[in-house]
C-alpha cells in the first residue's frame, strides 16, 4: 500500500531551513517511506513528539500514521530534534 505524505507547518518550516543538499537527502529518504514505513523506521519511546522516526545521516524524521497518511510532525538534526520547542 501506497502512503499519502503530509507534512504540518512545523515540518515545512524545518524543511525550509535545511541546506539545499540535505533537502535532497531527506526528500529522496522521505520518498522511500511511502512504500513501507515501518521497515526504514523505529517506534519512539517517547510518543509525546511524534510515534515513528526516520533516520538519515545525521537528521531525523519524526513522523504519525494515521489512516493511509504519513504525517511529517518535524524535520531536523540528531542533537536538536528531541528538545522541545
Amino acid at each position: 500500500m501506497i502512503y499519502d505524505l503530509v507534512y504540518t507547518y512545523r515540518a515545512e518550516k524545518d524543511i525550509k531551513k535545511l541546506d539545499p543538499s540535505v533537502k535532497r537527502q531527506i526528500k529522496n529518504a522521505i520518498l522511500k517511506l511511502q512504500d513501507n514505513p515501518l521497515e526504514y523506521s523505529e517506534k519512539l519511546t517517547d510518543p509525546k513528539i511524534g510515534t515513528y522516526r526516520f533516520r538519515t545521516g545525521d537528521y531525523r524524521v519524526i513522523f504519525d500514521i494515521e489512516g493511509r497518511d504519513i504525517v511529517i510532525l518535524k524535520v531536523g538534526h540528531r542533537k536538536e530534534i528531541y528538545k522541545r520547542g
